[in-house]
């Protein structure tokens, strides 16, 4: 499985219209296209960023859509005032689902450099490592990781129930990081929080 990303960051105050776009007009765009197994977006109102991820049962058919997603795009990222528009492309390591994300869902996500040439090392160290300590967490919903194996990067996204769970975990998941991250082959580069604003993901579970 595979998935692109495009972050825009924009106009705080244009938040609530760049959501409607997506959900009135880029999904309903993208999920016709061929290959295409769902669409999650991410919002941190305060800082005008957002996160639109779109994933694909195969490389091909992620590559396939890359022309087609352009004016879409633009739309959304017209739509948010955009000041800057980064796209990236990642397979999806890991997956776990413990329950469905309901409206009021936040997600902490984290950006990592990883040692070149253990990117596979990387993953099975999430799965066995992180992953369970994760599941203990109050208000865990699921967690992803995804990889980009050319540039030796990953990204991590673990959702909770609601903002409350989401600020219950912060000090779990210092004290985790501290005992577990430096035995990883991978460097934190950020760390942000965000609402997770739509949740249209049929991705099978890959634990």
């Amino acid at each position: 499985m595979y998935a692109r990303s495009t972050t825009v960051r924009g106009d705080p105050g244009a938040i609530d219209e760049g959501i409607a776009v997506c959900r009135n007009e880029v999904w309903p765009a993208v999920q016709g296209m061929s290959g295409c197994v769902g669409m999650s977006m991410m919002a941190d109102r305060e800082a005008g960023r957002c996160i639109v991820t779109t994933a694909w049962a195969s490389d091909e058919a992620m590559r396939a859509s890359a022309e087609m997603v352009k004016d879409i795009r633009s739309r959304a990222a017209e739509a948010l005032r955009a000041d800057t528009v980064d796209v990236e492309e990642w397979q999806i390591g890991v997956l776990h689902r413990a329950r469905p994300a309901g409206d009021d869902a936040c997600v902490r996500a984290t950006w990592t450099e990883i040692t070149p040439g253990e990117v596979d090392q990387m993953v099975d160290s999430f799965r066995l490592a992180v992953m369970p300590r994760l599941e203990e967490m109050p208000g865990f919903c699921s967690l992803n990781l995804m990889v980009d194996r050319m540039r030796n990067r990953g990204v991590a996204t673990v959702t909770y129930e609601n903002r409350a769970a989401l600020e219950r975990s912060r000090e779990m998941t210092m004290t985790m990081r501290e005992e577990v991250v430096p035995r990883m082959p991978a460097t934190i580069t950020e760390t942000a929080e965000f609402e997770l604003v739509m949740a249209h993901l049929h991705v099978p579970e890959m634990a």
